[in-house]
């Protein structure tokens, strides 16, 4: 009897699925044609994101090897044109190139291309950070106190690695103009991080002692 009764529940969820499958055909095929187009979009997407970054990666580096003082100009708009493709590592690498070559003298310019990188690209965190940092000690030399702090103060209000160069950067622009108060609280100040670089809170006790003790 209970085998009977087995082999009648069996029979009958057979038939159920079997209807679900007749009656929802269209909807199954669909669904199964849908998953395999997404599977096969992200593949390749994921294929065509390799291939980019291959051009980009063998741009930059034709473009840095062939370089010279002869073609500083025609160097400077090429790599202009891979920090607008705003890839992550290859655009940050492009403006280096240009600002250590000294391809661009206009300082607007170059700050725009950093505002690209900053603001534009996707970076990890405290790569991110250290570009605030390098744009802040390109502009040290020409800013005001009010400009460099605007540059600073995503790193100087933050936990990041960066921070302790950033204030060190702070106190020795005080230190430039003769503001000595100003020096010391930020020289202070990376004393009493508890992640601060060691070189750097090792030179701001030197200053410390050496330039600003009472």
């Amino acid at each position: 009897m209970d085998e009977d009764i087995s082999i009648i529940n069996t029979n009958t969820r057979n038939e159920k699925i079997k209807n679900f499958l007749v009656h929802n055909k269209k909807k199954i095929i669909s669904g199964l044609i849908v998953v395999v187009i997404l599977l096969i979009s992200y593949f390749a997407f994921g294929e065509y994101q390799d291939n980019k970054k291959v051009k980009i990666s063998d741009s930059f580096n034709s473009i840095t090897i062939n370089y010279s003082k002869n073609n500083k100009e025609k160097t400077a708009k090429d790599l202009i044109k891979i920090i607008n493709k705003k890839n992550s590592t290859y655009s940050p690498l492009s403006l280096y190139f240009i600002i250590d070559n000294e391809l661009i003298s206009e300082r607007n310019t170059i700050n725009n291309l950093f505002n690209v990188i900053i603001n534009e690209t996707s970076l990890d965190k405290e790569i991110k950070n250290l570009n605030i940092y390098k744009k802040a000690l390109y502009n040290a030399n020409d800013s005001n106190e009010g400009d460099l702090l605007n540059i600073l103060n995503p790193l100087i209000k933050s936990e990041s690695v960066w921070k302790s160069h950033a204030l060190y950067l702070m106190a020795e622009f005080f230190y430039s103009k003769n503001e000595m108060q100003k020096s010391k609280e930020f020289f202070n100040q990376i004393l009493n991080l508890e992640n601060a670089n060691q070189e750097i809170q090792l030179e701001a006790r030197k200053r410390l002692n050496r330039d600003l003790s009472d």
